[in-house]
């Protein structure tokens, strides 16, 4: 039978492994992704909301995205919310459409990619290690046998193992592709 304090340091730990993911796909590779502005934050009806839910978002080919708004109105709102996320995209509103060409990426532009990405891998890496720590106080609060509690120290630490190492794997992946020209 699994311990709650365990299930819950699990569950926690795949989420911070989840968002780190996330995070890394809004990471370019030269190759056009809706994932790279669908959280870009814009202003309709006097709201602040993200892009995905006011536009369908598509890749027509590597180096475009192609942003459809429900609403026509909002396409200036949607330019402009680009620009202030300063994704280093310059959009070009073409009628009833958005389309993002993206640029060519220079080696330091891939570098600086590189190093975002190692960034947000250690905000993984640590909110896993803070999940570890909250998990290990929750234990000593509960009072429970000591061989009870050694093993659940134990699989509580190799939960965390496995969450960082999956974020490493991911993390070296993603340099790969932005490193690849």
């Amino acid at each position: 039978m699994s311990n709650p304090i365990l299930l819950d340091a699990q569950a926690k730990m795949k989420k911070a492994v989840d968002h780190t993911l996330h995070e890394f796909s809004a990471i370019h590779t030269g190759k056009a992704t809706p994932a790279m502005v669908e959280n870009v934050m814009i202003e309709a009806y006097g709201s602040m909301t993200p892009l995905k839910q006011n536009a369908a978002i598509s890749t027509p080919d590597a180096r475009l995205i192609q942003i459809q708004p429900w609403d026509v109105g909002l396409i200036k709102a949607i330019v402009k919310g680009i620009q202030e996320a300063n994704l280093g995209f310059n959009p070009v509103p073409d009628g009833k459409i958005v389309r993002i060409p993206l640029p060519e990426m220079s080696r330091e532009r891939r570098q600086q990619f590189v190093k975002n990405a190692q960034q947000l891998a250690e905000q993984g890496r640590v909110h896993v290690r803070n999940v570890r720590r909250d998990s290990l106080e929750a234990l000593k609060k509960a009072k429970l046998p000591e061989d009870e509690t050694k093993r659940l120290e134990k699989d509580i630490q190799a939960a965390t193992d496995k969450a960082i190492a999956e974020i490493n794997t991911h993390l070296a992946s993603k340099e790969k592709d932005l490193l690849t020209v």
